[in-house]
Order: C-alpha cells, then structure tokens, then sequence
C-alpha cells in the first residue's frame, strides 16, 4: 500500500499517519486508564488482584507516555504498539471496564501500523473487548457482538477510503509538481529559442539589410568609376555611412536596443519610418513615403517591428524585385497602424506553394529570411501579414499592427 512520504522516513505508515494527533490520543489514553482503574477501585475491595490491575494500569499509562522515547524508525513503532495492545488485552480480560480504552489504542494501531496489519489488531482487539462484555453480562445478547464489530469493521472501512483518498490526492499533487517542472523547462526552452529567432531576424534586419546595401552601392560605384567618378565617389561615401550604421545597429541589437530611427522618436513614428526609407532606398529606385492621420503614441515594440519591416522590405525590393518604383504608405486608426508597401517590379507566385518554394530555394542558396521573416517578426507584437502579389504584376504588403502592447 502506498503511504505518504514521511512516513517512510519516521516509521509511522499506517493510515492515519499523515494526521499529527498523537500527543491528543496518548492524553485521552491515560485518562481512560485513571478513570477505568478509578471505577475498578470503587467497585472492588482492595486485594491482590486490584494490586496487580493498578500496577498494570499504571505501567501501561507509563508506557503510553515514552511513545515520544520511541525511536520512529525501523520496527521500533510496531513493538511499542504490540507491547501496549498487550498490556491492555491483559488489563481488559481481567478488568473489563478497560476495554474502553480500546478506542484510543486503535487509532494508535491504524496510525502507526500498515493497513492489513492494522486491521488484524483492531479485529484480535475487537474480540477481546467482545469476550470482555460477555464476562459482565453472560446472557445471550446481540448487542454485545454486533456492537463493536459494527463499529470496528466501520471504523477500518473509514480509514480505508481516507487513505485511498489521502494517497490518490497526494499522486496528483505530486504529479502537478512534476508537470510544472515540465512546464517550467520546456517554457525555458521554448523562450530561449524564441530569443535565438529574435536575434537571428535582428542581425539579419540590420547587419544583413545594411551588407546588401552596402553590396548595391558598392556594384555601382564600381561599374561608373570611370565614367562618372563623381557619383562614385558618392555611392562610396553612402556605402561607409551605411558601414557604420550596421556597426552601430549590432551594438543595439547586442544591447536588444530599438532601431537606431527610433532614438528620440518613439513618439514620431512618421519621421523614424521616413529616415529609414531614406536610407534603404538604393540608387534606381523612387519610394514615396506617405502618412494617413495621427501616428503617435506607438508602443516601442510595434514601432521597431514596424521600422524594421519596412527597412526589410525595401531591401526585398532593390534586391529581387527590379521596381524602379515604391510606395511606403503608413495609416493610423483608433486601435491598429497598417502599414503598405508597394513596388512596380517583376513580381513572384505569393500563393503558399509559391511561397514554400522560394523558402527552400533561399536556404539553398544560404540567403536570409525573406518575406517568411518579416511575417514572423510581425506577429511576434501581435499584428499579421498579407502578400498580394504575381509574376509581371509587382508586390503588395500590407501590414496590420495593434496600438495596444501585449502583456507577456
């Protein structure tokens, strides 16, 4: 039978062992004992026989009262509680008044014994108390037996279903200890690598975003080197500038800092937006940028994932798309910032196979995230993304952002 944890621990496994009572038990024991040996006295004459029920009395109350001595591992609990049965079914067969003191003694036996040895006890106490009661009355009476059986049987049937119950809910609780644990790990696991894809869509919006740029102007510079230096010279210049800005965009990332657009402009939203087109755009492309109402009181974490997509997608667009135009449009309502872009290039297959498709061609060829990324990036706020696009027709985003930040 399963038993609770400390009682393997202090050899107290019986069914009421989780119950700590046996300071209560061992006092209405001795004074079941006092008053038992009082009305022995009371009704008998004193002689050698009330003598020796006394002293029994009296080191069975002595006894009682080392319960605490006793040590509470190993067999040391069941022998104190055989010698105490002992002494009384003694005192019982002798005094009958004693048998009262069954009723303590068997809660002792269930508390400190195992179930079916328990119940033997209470069953050998049970029938002394019974041959007890036909000593005083000799008479045919049903009554004598039926009583304490009824009891006792009740008694142990009782306990029983306690224990039952004591030991299923302690299963359970153990078991929702465990899953916590459980839970508790696997949370750790899984926003650990929630962070590892953070990062990863951060450098790949920062360093990866600035190198293509850097890439672009830097193809420019060298195929009009010749013919316009001048120009050149500027594609240079823009290169290194973008240089130190991807330098300064790991540090924040580093420092898991919003986009540089945003220092100072948390709450202009349009300027920060506007500053990134500005510095996205490479040469060949126009982007118009155009604001729709109020963008103000933004949370940070929206307005980065805003920054960073429209950065991601213009850089789609100069890589793959050949659009020789663009239009960042950005539009504040009550409760949500829906942010469109839009490029005149070549398009592509936006259906969902299209879209696996050209997600296992970049991993072939070791390239970023794409459009999958700036998806995943914008739903991390709590926003979502829609892609209208076809070959020959050019690309639409259209990003929808809550103005409420989500609590953790």
């Amino acid at each position: 039978m399963t038993t609770a944890p400390d009682a393997a621990e202090t050899g107290v496994r019986g069914i009421l062992a989780p119950v700590r009572f046996a300071r209560m038990l061992q006092v209405v024991l001795l004074v079941l004992l006092a008053v038992c040996a009082a009305r022995y006295v009371i009704r008998h004459e004193w002689d050698a026989t009330a003598a020796m029920i006394l002293s029994g009395a009296v080191v069975l109350a002595v006894i009682a009262l080392m319960q605490g001595l006793v040590p509470r591992h190993g067999a040391w609990p069941a022998m104190w509680t055989l010698i105490v049965c002992v002494l009384w079914v003694a005192l019982t067969l002798t005094a009958p008044s004693f048998a009262w003191c069954a009723v303590p003694l068997a809660f002792q036996v269930l508390q400190i014994l195992p179930f079916w040895p328990a119940s033997a006890v209470v069953a050998v106490m049970t029938a002394v108390v019974v041959a007890a009661e036909l000593r005083l009355n000799p008479e045919l009476d049903p009554t004598i037996f039926a009583g304490p059986i009824g009891i006792a049987v009740a008694t142990v049937v009782a306990y029983r279903a306690l224990d039952r119950e004591a030991t299923a809910r302690q299963r359970l609780v153990d078991e929702l200890t465990e899953a916590q644990a459980e839970l508790a790990a696997a949370e750790h696991r899984a926003g650990g690598l929630a962070e590892r894809a953070r990062l990863s869509r951060e450098i790949h919006d920062s360093v990866g975003q600035n190198l293509t740029s850097i890439n672009l102007l830097l193809q420019a510079a060298e195929q009009g080197w010749d013919r316009r230096p001048d120009a050149a010279r500027e594609q240079v210049r823009t290169a290194a500038d973008s240089a130190r800005a991807g330098l300064d965009e790991v540090r924040r990332v580093v420092r898991d800092l919003a986009p540089a657009e945003l220092d100072g402009a948390a709450a202009s939203l349009a300027a920060a937006v506007q500053r990134a087109v500005t510095d996205a755009v490479p040469s060949g492309l126009t982007v118009d940028f155009r604001v729709h109402g109020e963008v103000d009181r933004v949370p940070l974490p929206v307005a980065s994932a805003v920054i960073r997509t429209v950065r991601g997608a213009l850089a789609n667009v100069a890589e793959h798309a050949r659009a020789t135009r663009a239009v960042v449009s950005l539009t504040a309502q009550p409760d949500e910032l829906r942010l469109d872009i839009r490029d005149d290039g070549i398009g592509f297959d936006a259906r969902p196979a299209g879209r696996r498709q050209a997600a296992v061609q970049r991993r072939e060829q070791g390239r970023g995230y794409g459009l999958d990324g700036i998806a995943e990036r914008i739903a991390v706020v709590g926003g979502h993304l829609d892609i209208e696009s076809a070959p020959g027709e050019g690309t639409t985003l259209s990003a929808v952002f809550p103005l409420i930040e989500r609590t953790p």
